[in-house]
């Protein structure tokens, strides 16, 4: 199976995906909590627990995109080391 995008798309977007996927999962628990100190206020946003929802959505999302960018990086480097399986 040859790689779909490059060498530098597929790791930046590996490393890129991870801190997402961390940042916004910290985001989402603090608006899941309504963290008072994070929100700014007791009331504010009035449905913490749909926001949560949107923004671990968007984590299912870069989670995606982290398993398909690994896959790439690997089929990269699975290629530079000759282990591709080729008939020729």
């Amino acid at each position: 199976m040859k790689p779909v995008v490059s060498v530098l798309n597929a790791w930046s977007c590996v490393v890129i995906s991870l801190f997402a996927i961390v940042i916004l999962s910290v985001l989402g628990s603090l608006y899941k909590r309504e963290h008072p100190s994070f929100t700014g206020s007791e009331g504010e946003p009035e449905n913490g627990a749909a926001v949560a929802a949107s923004i671990f959505a968007a984590v299912l999302v870069y989670c995606a995109f982290f398993v398909f960018c690994a896959f790439q990086a690997y089929l990269h480097v699975r290629s530079r080391r000759s282990g591709a399986i080729s008939l020729s």
